[in-house]
């Protein structure tokens, strides 16, 4: 039985995906509001694996220790990509003649990584140093690969898709006088289908409520509470974040709210009744106990918070229902694992982005 087919049988009690929420009928009691002397002084910022990239591949600084575009006298060995995988992406190898310059490179490169829905990266395999990298001045490149990713959560790559990829790589190639080969078409997009596939039966986000029982809250006062759980100012409003302590992953739980509350001018002023607390499973590994994290968190902020945990029709959860999920949350782990996407990996965190 799936994930998804058990979370069904459950009723609802543990939510896939971002819930809506809905409008409550205001009080008599007022919000409750956050301490003054113990105002939180909120900082931080969610870890963005794209800003992240996109740095990277702008960053061409010289090196000075050596002058790379001297041949290396002793080449190294070839060392595997960190950015392209062929569990997930499909990968069209580009020959050379001779070493092409970082400066040619760059000029030549596609101005939009993306392939449709689809992201793809080009690197180069540096001539001295035998490692894959993106495009960077001063260097030599004695080959280049580009691979675009097959499926993600906007789904399994299609024929467009890939014709738009083979398109920006064919005119990059063309820019440095290199020889390029793609993948069949129709291979790629039948290999897209089953990962996108599966990639849909073992997906897995969780989501709960947490209503306010009697008073509802200011802005001020629930970033007060959250701040005691390890949360922090998110990239989007109304979006709180517990961060990852590896730099760079994404964050373990997120703690959502009304965006019109969080640019309120005053955060006193704002009145929430409920909050979203929820976790993206594939996205952070399972030594790190994320669903532990995630069920502890829930009955922290509700005490504090005086709310209820509930579902998406604001019935109460119980222990038996997480309990559940635990479960078939540990099947999941496996499953994953044994495809090598394994949860938290970067083939696992792009696949389920």
């Amino acid at each position: 039985m799936t994930l998804t087919a058990m979370l069904a049988i459950l009723g609802g009690l543990v939510l896939a995906g971002v819930i809506a929420h809905g409008a409550w009928t205001a009080r008599k009691a007022g919000p409750r509001r956050a301490d003054p002397q113990l105002e939180p002084q909120m900082s931080g910022h969610e870890p963005d694996m794209g800003e992240a990239k996109d740095a990277v591949s702008q960053d061409f600084q010289e090196d000075d220790a050596a002058d790379p575009l001297k041949p290396s006298a002793r080449p190294q060995a070839r060392k595997p990509s960190n950015r392209v995988d062929a569990l997930i992406d499909a990968i069209a190898v580009i020959s050379v003649d001779a070493p092409v310059s970082g400066e040619m490179a760059i000029s030549h490169l596609p101005g939009s990584r993306r392939a449709g829905s689809k992201p793809f990266h080009i690197e180069g395999l540096n001539a001295e140093s035998g490692e894959w990298e993106l495009p960077l001045k001063a260097r030599r490149y004695s080959e280049f690969q580009a691979g675009v990713q097959m499926a993600n959560r906007s789904g399994a790559m299609n024929e467009i898709e890939y014709s738009e990829f083979v398109q920006k790589v064919q005119a990059f190639s063309d820019g440095v006088g290199g020889f390029v080969q793609f993948p069949d078409m129709l291979e790629v997009v039948a290999h897209a289908r089953e990962l996108d596939q599966f990639a849909g039966d073992h997906d897995a986000q969780l989501a709960v409520l947490l209503r306010a029982r009697n008073a509802s809250w200011t802005l001020g006062f629930v970033q007060q509470m959250a701040l005691r759980h390890g949360f922090v100012p998110g990239a989007v409003p109304g979006r709180l974040v517990m961060a990852a302590d590896e730099e760079g992953a994404p964050p373990i739980l997120l703690l959502s709210f009304d965006a019109q509350a969080a640019l309120a001018e005053d955060p006193q002023a704002s009145s929430l009744r409920e909050i979203t607390l929820s976790l993206d499973v594939p996205q952070t590994a399972e030594a790190l106990e994320p669903f532990g994290t995630w069920q502890e968190s829930a009955r922290g902020l509700a005490r504090d918070l005086e709310a209820d945990v509930c579902d998406d029709r604001g019935q109460v959860l119980n222990l038996h229902a997480f309990t559940s999920i635990g479960q078939e949350l540990s099947t999941l782990y496996k499953a994953l694992a044994s495809r090598d996407l394994a949860a938290g990996s970067l083939a696992a965190r792009r696949l389920f982005s």
